[in-house]
């Protein structure tokens, strides 16, 4: 039987992820096709090939090959204080909440090389909340978790996040948080000391804490209906009853939300798990 067009193009893009899964570890089976679709094209083209099913022999048997076409893969878009109106509403909503704590974890899923994190952990600092707090600081790619440990920014970019910084609520200057030299800025030591970064996959990996709060922004996205429900358990299972669930400014649990997530700030995708659920499965990790 002869294939349309579109239906070798399917059976390419299945064979493709597939053997990205098999040979290098990294499922992206259940992301949007649309997503996966943009970054075929995107690496089709950036490696001069004609065809998707050219690139499968290449990601066989050559690891380096492999390594490259995955890093197309992972998006890592992102800044300090990135949309200031929600580092704001987890200021004036959120914070009060955790303040009844005296010890509380926040888990930040994808978060890229860092910057996002540590403008979290500088609003606690800011109001006296960091000692109390760990945050664990998770991404898929271990190259972007090296740099987020590292904890170095460049001057200049200081100076461009300076404005979210102050739209979220920050109450001194930017720069007041690092050691700046020679034009490099290096997170304040004390801020670095209560993030703990670590390599983490969503599609395959389980909880490794009870936390209090998650920050997941602009991840999902990229996730059919089928992965966001088992992102949703994830979330579910590692979040203490009543915990707080923060999504990115275009991502929705409508469809999806089988694990009795409360709405708080719709603006902001702010949720709430509104009842225990499962225990925590620990992960070996």
């Amino acid at each position: 039987m002869k294939l349309t067009s579109a239906e070798l193009e399917t059976l390419e893009i299945n064979t493709l992820l597939d053997v990205m899964y098999q040979r290098l570890g990294y499922d992206f089976r259940n992301y949007s096709r649309e997503s996966i679709q943009r970054r075929l094209n995107y690496v089709v083209e950036s490696e001069q090939v004609t065809s998707i099913s050219e690139l499968i022999p290449k990601i066989m048997h050559d690891e380096l090959f492999g390594k490259r076409i995955i890093g197309h893969f992972l998006v890592n878009v992102t800044e300090m204080f990135r949309d200031p109106k929600f580092f704001r509403a987890v200021v004036n909503e959120l914070f009060p909440v955790l303040e009844t704590f005296p010890f509380f974890k926040i888990w930040h899923a994808g978060c890229s090389t860092g910057e996002e994190p540590y403008s979290l952990a500088i609003l606690l600092k800011e109001h006296g909340l960091l000692d109390r707090a760990r945050i664990y600081a998770t991404d898929l790619s271990p190259n972007v978790i090296k740099k987020a440990k590292d904890g170095i920014f460049t001057e200049k970019k200081l100076v461009e996040y300076q404005s979210g910084y102050q739209q979220a609520g920050g109450q001194g200057a930017l720069r007041d948080h690092f050691f700046v030299r020679y034009g490099s800025a290096k997170i304040d030591g004390h801020i670095r000391q209560r993030i703990t970064f670590a390599c983490h996959n969503l599609v395959t990996d389980s909880v490794f804490a009870e936390v209090q709060m998650i920050v997941c922004r602009n991840v999902m996205i990229y996730f059919d209906a089928g992965l966001k429900k088992h992102v949703l358990s994830l979330f579910s299972n590692a979040l203490s009853p009543g915990g707080l669930l923060c999504l990115g400014s275009q991502e929705s649990l409508e469809g999806v939300n089988d694990n009795g997530f409360e709405k708080l700030s719709s603006a902001n995708r702010i949720y709430k798990k509104a009842h225990p659920t499962s225990k925590v499965v620990r992960m070996c990790h």
